[in-house]
């Protein structure tokens, strides 16, 4: 963050600047906002901008280039082969659609078995299969194979605060947040108040 303030403060329209990773090292929505309102910084500075490759994981960042028309996304082209990746070291114009991270996990040498765990929690991450513990259904299976004992779901918990096939649920989960304006999330909200 050091490094980023002093080009932030010194940076002129004759610099290259070139970031990698701004944000890491921090929570997700901690790194994505910084990484955001550096890279806004730096192509607004002194209403001219500065020259910058900016590298980054969070792919919310690709829509920077929908509301700043000199900001360019490009990408490393990647070739799927056998359930790995092989990198073409090609340039592509545009973002990409996902992360191939657990497969450089495998790439870096990281044990199978470590790297098909990875792979079973990143499916229930993306299905959001949970139980009332809020755990990945797999960890749940997991914890009673390897310590030989009953998972948590015998002992008392709190309790869910809405049943599988509740209608406010239901509504909840349909509603897109960044495609309400202002007005239509407050009707949505005296809607919700009657469920």
């Amino acid at each position: 963050m050091n490094e980023t303030a002093n080009i932030l403060n010194n940076a002129t329209p004759q610099s290259l600047v070139i970031l990698d990773e701004i944000g890491r090292g921090t929570s997700t929505f901690d790194g994505l906002a910084i990484a955001w309102a550096v890279a806004e910084a730096l192509v607004n500075k002194d209403g001219r901008g500065i020259k910058t490759l900016f590298a980054t994981h969070y792919h919310e960042l690709t829509e920077l280039a929908a509301t700043q028309p000199r900001i360019h996304n490009f990408h490393i082209a990647v070739r799927e082969w056998n359930d790995t990746i092989v990198f073409l070291h090609k340039l592509l114009p545009g973002g990409v659609n996902r992360s191939y991270g657990i497969q450089v996990t495998a790439l870096a040498g990281v044990p199978p078995r470590v790297v098909a765990r990875a792979k079973e929690l990143l499916h229930n991450i993306e299905q959001n299969e949970y139980n009332r513990h809020g755990q990945p259904r797999i960890a749940e299976a997991r914890a009673k194979t390897d310590q030989g004992q009953p998972s948590p779901e015998g002992k008392p918990s709190q309790l869910m605060l809405f049943g599988a096939e509740d209608p406010l649920r239901r509504h909840l989960e349909a509603i897109q947040p960044d495609q309400l304006t202002p007005f239509a999330a407050l009707q949505l909200l005296y809607e919700l108040k009657k469920l």
